[in-house]
């Protein structure tokens, strides 16, 4: 009998040794089998097949069910998953269940089960009706399969009983059969639809897409740094002409599924092949319908968020990283991978070019340029005739505000409006006000999970807190003094909304967020509304900052930015400029010349004055420089423990116990540093005090080597037990 290991979807770091019957011998690597693990049976993957264990016979289990006869990931992808175990400190069995459809996860068939279709044997043919007579049903079922063979799912469409049916085939009259299931094979038809659709490329698109094309048969990094209005989608469409040609797949990683409309639509009209959709707003029947279709080679393109790059593929030719600096490719709990990262170590195995697009690089993608890991291409100019939008900043000291709107702001507007163009307001914050008080004893609405200040929501009369998602009914009165005299503070989008429809009636309001987008179909309405045409307000949140084409809008404005210009997070300029350039990107971007407009209180801020006279890219190698300078990331690599508790006390014993291990280790050096235990950024969430330790060091290998050393004596500390913890390599937030 074999000894087998197996995965199991639990949180510990460990798999699971299973006896293998002999009639099981179809069990494989990266196959699923059913175990019995304390009293209830789970499903499993296995890692590796031995003929013996650690463990006595006697102390093994058998395997209850063996689920499939092959692997359900590639060599490739299974390469991939395993390094991302280790490398991210996080169980084998939650990260390989992580990288399955939920339906594979609960046991449905990986294979597409094949068609059962009843049929008139040879007797059956030359059985006459009337001996059937006194079997009615029977003699029903006969005449109809001596009309035709039929599906075993179309018994009940035709009125027949299926009893009949098994009757008939207990007398040798009919019998079922196993119709192989029929690949769609879309390179038999693949073409390139009408030219008439396409976009005539720039000598700077042509550059580019010669340079990937050149190398498109191998593993290549290639950052396109285009300013917004570049035209970089249609350098991707260019490139995956030539690789769908080849017969091979394509995967496209967006950010948001807010991006998905607009980028679905562009590149089904490009191509007459299959392009499949991945991400959240799927039911767990649809991802696993795509996940079946990709890996058997049916689909051509695979546009999709975070998790769709653990997809399966018969064929991979090429991934898109779109808007790579984007901070939605980091899974913030559970296992904390970075897809971008994991992207470009999955293209060097599958030995496929890899695109990172983006107007605003990321500081570690521009360090890899200067390492000479990655090969920059760059867009400077927009397409056709659209130029760079004009910027402006307003300096909002001593002005009256109405709304967060200040004069020059309604003015521009006003003029921009009356050309027939559209005006985009961007405001960061859901919701009617970011809080809640009583005008007469100062009280504040406060979620007592998060010590965070509830978000007043007016069209729904509720409050939300935005960190733990509680809720609750808005009070007629204040909870400490009684008064009835409630105010709300601050400027969210459903009030500019509000007070908008007020000050310019005759206007259409459009307001995204992600409450206005909750339903399904709902911002594909919205973006349809948009594109419609003519004068029209739109107000947004993230979600309308990245990617998104608006031919008819010529002013944007950034409300209400300031707070991020005094961040405690090191990484926050670098945000801050990211969302600046990609919000005012916009403003004219069909031709018509676009205006942007910064209110703030601190227009001399270096940051803003650096963004608007230099642009995104010489800021960006500004900070790389002082990254450098103060030995931050890209220049050293951090790995960041945190602990939570119910008192705000256990939580930091642990990790100053930790810190303990840590100093006492052999494998502790002097380039080593340790930074805490502190309260995180946002100390308290969920009902939980969160507290943290900073691990930096200028080498990747001996940190890791260090953690890896570590980590299975952090459970022997006595403070281990009494709270929740966890670490995040690469972490990109606190």
């Amino acid at each position: 009998m074999l000894v087998i290991n197996v995965a199991l979807p639990v949180p510990l770091a460990r798999t699971f040794d299973y006896l293998l019957s002999d009639n099981a011998n179809q069990a494989v690597v990266g196959g699923r089998v059913r175990v019995p693990f304390g009293h209830r049976q789970v499903i499993g993957i296995i890692t590796a097949i031995h003929v013996r264990s650690k463990l006595a016979p006697d102390q093994l289990k058998l395997v209850t069910e063996v689920l499939d006869s092959q692997s359900l990931f590639s060599d490739s992808l299974w390469r991939i998953l395993i390094w991302s175990i280790s490398y991210y400190h996080y169980p084998a069995g939650k990260v390989l269940f992580h990288s399955l459809p939920v339906l594979i996860r609960r046991g449905k068939p990986a294979e597409i089960a094949p068609m059962w279709q009843w049929f008139a044997t040879h007797k059956g043919s030359r059985t006459l009706l009337n001996s059937l007579k006194r079997a009615p049903k029977q003699q029903k079922a006969l005449t109809a399969l001596l009309s035709g063979p039929f599906y075993r799912h179309q018994v009940s469409d035709l009125q027949l009983d299926d009893a009949a049916l098994q009757a008939l085939r207990i007398k040798g009259l009919c019998n079922l059969r196993a119709l192989p299931v029929v690949k769609d094979d879309w390179r038999t038809i693949f073409r390139v639809n009408s030219e008439h659709q396409r976009l005539r490329l720039n000598a700077e698109q042509t550059t580019a897409v010669g340079a990937i094309r050149s190398k498109d048969e191998q593993y290549g990094v290639w950052l396109l740094a285009g300013v917004t209005g570049a035209g970089k989608t249609e350098v991707y469409l260019t490139v995956l002409e030539n690789i769908l040609s080849k017969g091979k797949q394509a995967l496209v990683l967006v950010p948001e599924i807010g991006l998905t409309p607009q980028t679905i639509a562009r590149f089904r009209e490009r191509f007459h092949a299959p392009v499949e959709v991945l991400h959240s707003g799927l039911n767990h029947q649809e991802r696993l319908t795509v996940w079946r279709k990709v890996r058997l080679g049916e689909s051509a393109i695979v546009i999709g968020t975070r998790s769709a790059l653990f997809t399966p593929f018969a064929r991979l030719g090429l991934i898109v990283i779109d808007e790579e600096h984007d901070c939605s490719y980091k899974q913030h709990d559970g296992w904390r991978y970075n897809a971008r990262d994991l992207a470009v170590f999955r293209a060097r195995e599958e030995n496929v070019p890899i695109i990172l697009g983006t107007a605003t690089p990321a500081l570690e993608t521009l360090y890899n340029v200067q390492q000479n890991k990655y090969h920059q291409l760059t867009l400077g100019k927009r397409i056709g005739n659209a130029q760079l939008a004009s910027q402006q900043l307003v300096d909002l000291k001593g002005q009256q505000l109405t709304n967060g709107l200040s004069t020059a702001l309604v003015q521009k507007m006003r003029r921009h409006l009356e050309a027939g163009n559209q005006v985009m307001l961007f405001l960061n914050r859901r919701g009617f006000a970011p809080a809640l008080l009583c005008h007469e004893c100062g009280w504040i609405a406060e979620c007592q999970r998060c010590d965070h200040y509830y978000t007043f929501h007016q069209q729904q009369h509720q409050l939300r807190c935005h960190h733990c998602y509680s809720q609750r009914p808005v009070s007629s009165q204040c909870s400490q003094c009684g008064s009835t005299q409630l105010v709300p503070v601050g400027l969210g989008t459903e009030q500019l909304e509000e007070a908008l429809a007020r000050q310019f009636p005759t206007v259409p309001v459009t307001r995204i967020d992600r409450d206005t987008t909750a339903r399904k179909g709902a911002l594909e309405c919205f973006l349809a509304q948009v594109k419609s045409g003519g004068e029209r307000i739109l107000i947004g949140t993230q979600m309308l900052a990245k990617g998104h084409h608006f031919p008819d809008v010529t002013l944007v404005s950034l409300l209400d930015v300031d707070g991020a210009l005094f961040s405690s997070d090191f990484r926050a300029a670098e945000r801050f400029a990211q969302l600046y350039t990609q919000v005012s990107g916009r403003a004219g971007r069909a031709g018509k010349q676009g205006e942007v407009l910064l209110q703030t209180y601190y227009p001399e801020h270096p940051l803003l004055q650096t963004l608007l006279s230099y642009g995104y890219m010489d800021f960006a190698l500004q900070m790389l420089e002082e990254r450098r300078q103060a030995g931050l990331p890209p220049f050293t690599n951090h790995i960041l423990f945190r602990a939570e508790d119910h008192d705000n006390n256990q939580a930091e014993l642990f990790l100053d116990q930790l810190r303990q291990l840590l100093d006492d280790h052999p494998g502790h050096d002097k380039a080593l540093l340790l930074m805490g235990p502190i309260p995180a950024l946002a100390p308290k969430r969920c009902g939980r005090f969160r507290w943290q330790l900073l691990l930096s060091h200028p080498s990747r290998l001996q940190l890791q080597r260090l953690v890896t050393t570590i980590l299975p004596l952090v459970g022997t500390l006595s403070q281990a037990r009494k709270v929740k913890w966890s670490l995040d390599v690469d972490p990109i937030d606190s």
